[in-house]
């Protein structure tokens, strides 16, 4: 009898674990000097931070979560307890979970330029940061900024712990591309890197293809070359680029069940046929949304982010083969079959160039109607693949 209460108790001890919820603090980091890969020199950069799980004695156990274009350094649980939503990895990242925080010191470190500057919880430094030498915004007189600029602030800011090792480094999307970058350019950092909806480099196609999140924002007249922080920011142009944004990166099942679904949606709506002005109800759905969304970004910093993307190869250098030769990690890429975004071709080809290579790589395909946002909202259904993969000796 004693036996069977200490093993109930162990089983809904354990339970409580992988149920808790995280509850974690938004920290920053700052440096005088930033000197970014195209040589520019940015002072006073300060980044956010946090972390779930605890560092081990030898700083072995890190995993360092790269987030993706429109995220930040919120990954995974909440700042209080009443929060209405957890940070978009919280179904891969906690006690129990496929990133097992009772195992691992997770981390996640907001980029430069970071879209969400004007979120209460991001720390970043970017165009609409005050200038120390003129002591206005930056606008567009802010560096260009990389990639790789983005994985050497991380890795100043681990220095700063003591940390000198990843086990893994784990991204989805623009995360997936800082990910590899870490792999490349920091070989014997890294034990084993994820690139979940991802890509080793912008090629023609996804070149062309961002460069539309981009175009609404110059054409909005309040955009004024960059020059709109003493006046009225281009928020309509940010508003039409996230609706882009968000329709590239669902599929059209997502949505058509929407439309039929919320809103009744017919081709033949009433409003849009007795005058030109008015939309159709899942125009207007996407709309409201990207508006709701535009108040806590900047419309400089995603022209930023944007280029960070178009520029990127892994390496930063002209020949991929080349810098993937460099990979010592074991990889694991996973992709999503129905992403209209970064199409699975890109994972697929990166991955088969690193069996050329005679790399230790694994790609997994998987199925579903978010698109690319599988790689987000809908990671839970596809974590047992990322937690064999940092389970595998």
């Amino acid at each position: 009898m004693q036996m069977h209460r200490l093993l109930f108790a162990l089983l809904t001890l354990l339970a409580l674990s992988a149920n808790a919820q995280l509850l974690v603090t938004k920290q920053a980091f700052s440096m005088d000097n930033f000197e970014t890969f195209a040589g520019k020199t940015i002072k006073q950069v300060t980044v956010g931070w946090e972390s779930y799980g605890e560092l081990n004695a030898d700083k072995s156990n890190v995993i360092l979560v790269t987030h993706y274009f429109t995220g930040n350094s919120h990954a995974a649980g909440k700042y209080r307890a009443d929060d209405k939503a957890s940070g978009y990895w919280d179904a891969l990242i906690g006690p129990g979970k496929a990133i097992d925080t009772n195992r691992f010191f997770v981390i996640s470190v907001d980029s430069l330029a970071n879209l969400g500057v004007h979120d209460p919880y991001v720390i970043t430094t970017g165009p609409a940061s005050i200038n120390p030498d003129t002591g206005k915004p930056y606008g567009l007189d802010f560096p260009v900024v990389t990639i790789r600029d983005f994985v050497n602030v991380q890795k100043a800011v681990l220095e700063s712990l003591g940390i000198q090792q990843l086990f893994a480094v784990v991204g989805p999307s623009m995360g997936s591309m800082q990910a590899i970058e870490w792999a490349v350019a920091y070989p014997e950092w890294v034990q084993r890197m994820v690139s979940v909806i991802g890509s080793s480099q912008s090629d023609a196609w996804t070149t062309a293809y961002l460069e539309h999140w981009a175009t609404p924002i110059k054409l909005d007249a309040n955009w004024q070359q960059g020059n709109y922080y003493d006046s009225s920011a281009p928020l309509d142009g940010l508003a039409a680029s996230l609706m882009l944004i968000t329709q590239n990166a669902l599929t059209p099942a997502f949505f058509n069940q929407v439309g039929s679904g919320e809103m009744n949606y017919s081709a033949q709506e009433s409003s849009p046929l007795a005058d030109i002005r008015q939309s159709h109800s899942i125009v207007d759905w996407l709309r409201s949304r990207a508006k709701q969304r535009a108040t806590s970004m900047d419309a400089n910093h995603l022209l930023y982010l944007v280029r960070a993307c178009q520029l990127f190869i892994a390496g930063h250098g002209d020949n991929i083969e080349h810098a993937l030769n460099k990979i010592k990690a074991k990889t694991l890429f996973v992709t999503a079959s129905s992403d209209l975004l970064l199409m699975p071709y890109h994972a697929k080809d990166t991955h088969a160039q690193l069996e050329k290579l005679n790399k230790n790589s694994q790609l997994v395909v998987v199925d579903g109607d978010l698109g690319h946002l599988e790689g987000v909202v809908g990671i839970e259904r596809h974590a047992q693949s990322i937690r064999t993969f940092l389970q595998d000796q």
